[in-house]
């Protein structure tokens, strides 16, 4: 219900319908959040520089409504986006995804794209640093887990599984723990893979 200063008024059916529908855009923003805080809490310390890679779009549309209030009002994305973060750390190149599910007892393979996994694979061909941090939110846990073993469970020949179970990112990855600043430290679990 909706509250009117002179009494109340009944939402229709399909404003409750779309109002109940789940919203999917912004899936993984608490994730995001919380990695923007780290990076920029081991930015200040000069522990590393690892920031966040925009979307790269393209923009068709502006609506400007007031002359400080422009707003994008058509877009389309220039091409597929790599991974989530880059930065350095300890002279070497970092390159990671942030994922996150509700599911609590694997991860849903489709939500990694391949041409992020080959992207990873280049990036560690050259001397760097690529993974996957997992939040399953369901379970309140985070992993760090290595862009080889996400390929290695993928190319198993053995394994046609759709998803990759929480077992096995448990038993090939490190887990992360959130401080009472809400801040992750992924970089440790790193020092723990080198």
């Amino acid at each position: 219900m909706i509250q009117y200063p002179k009494g109340q008024k009944q939402l229709s059916r399909a404003t409750r319908s779309q109002t109940m529908q789940t919203n999917y855009s912004s899936r993984g923003m608490g994730l995001e959040n919380i990695l923007n805080q780290t990076n920029e809490l081991y930015r200040l310390q000069k522990r590393a520089v690892i920031h966040k890679k925009p979307t790269p779009i393209q923009v068709v549309k502006v609506n400007y409504p007031a002359r400080s209030a422009a707003q994008i009002t058509e877009a389309y994305f220039r091409q597929a986006s790599t991974t989530d973060y880059n930065g350095v750390y300890k002279g070497r190149y970092i390159d990671f995804e942030a994922k996150e599910t509700k599911n609590k007892t694997s991860f849903p393979l489709k939500n990694i794209h391949t041409h992020q996994l080959e992207h990873m694979k280049e990036c560690c061909e050259q001397g760097g640093i690529a993974f996957v941090i997992f939040y399953f939110s369901s379970l309140k846990e985070y992993y760090l887990l290595e862009s080889k073993m996400i390929e290695q469970f993928i190319h198993d020949s053995s394994t046609k599984r759709q998803s990759i179970p929480l077992t096995y990112i448990k038993e090939h990855g490190q887990p992360i723990e959130l401080s009472l600043q809400m801040t992750l430290n992924y970089l440790d679990a790193v020092d723990a893979l080198l």
